[in-house]
């Protein structure tokens, strides 16, 4: 059983049925002064987050700059991001591979924009969210898709930039087997007729490169599902 419990104000908002923008200035105060800054914090996010059905527009850019800067800033290796933290993130925000919520995808891609290395696995798992929408028209990503269609639209492109755009060199997009790997079939899936222009350019650019780096042998204390909830 988790000894993992709520402490004011937390404990009182978590009970509420709409999270309020007052809600977060209570929570910056009291809950987390200095930011999430430990497991523990990122416990209590989370319980907020499953407690709490409505939530006002603030909740996002608090959840998410948050969560972000504790995953990139204060875990290891801080500013970046390795195996571990990416099987983290897939397990903890997603299901069968599959993110299910707007506010978690968002969280994810705002992970890959502030960290100085991203794992080829999280573009990848990043990228079928896309790839999932326009085959199988579930997942995060198709409740913010304009367009329910079988091609790759100008939205989608730039969905898919922003999650390679920091890997660009000079007309050149270096991918990682995995991340080529999704992209490619993303492309077999689409019709070429309904696809965005700039598609065929983003495969055009695309060069295979195999990225190495060291695994590293550590113990991360992670905050699981149980804690999430008790």
């Amino acid at each position: 059983m988790s000894e993992f419990r709520l402490a004011f104000p937390a404990c009182v908002i978590a009970g509420k049925h709409r999270l309020s923008a007052e809600d977060i200035g209570l929570l910056r105060k009291h809950s987390f002064p200095e930011g999430v800054r430990t497991p523990d914090d990122v416990g209590v996010m989370l319980a907020l987050h499953n407690f709490c059905p409505e939530k006002c527009p603030e909740w996002t850019s608090f959840f998410v700059e948050s969560l972000a800067s504790f995953i990139v800033n204060y875990s290891y290796p801080q500013g970046s991001l390795d195996e571990i933290n990416v099987a983290w993130i897939t397990r903890m925000f997603a299901t069968d591979g599959i993110v299910n919520s707007e506010l978690e995808l968002e969280l994810v891609l705002h992970i890959i924009e502030i960290s100085s290395h991203v794992p080829d696995e999280l573009r990848a798992f990043a990228l079928d969210q896309l790839r999932l929408a326009v085959t199988d028209n579930i997942g995060a990503y198709k409740l913010v898709r304009a367009v329910d269609r079988r091609g790759v639209t100008r939205q989608d492109v730039d969905f898919i930039m922003r999650v390679l755009r920091s890997i660009c060199e000079a007309g050149v997009i270096p991918v990682g087997q995995f991340t080529y790997d999704v992209l490619r079939r993303i492309g077999a899936e689409t019709r070429p007729s309904a696809n965005h222009p700039r598609w065929a350019d983003i495969l055009r650019a695309l060069e295979l490169r195999e990225y190495t780096s060291p695994r590293t042998s550590r113990w991360l204390r992670l905050v699981d599902d149980e804690q999430a909830v008790a």
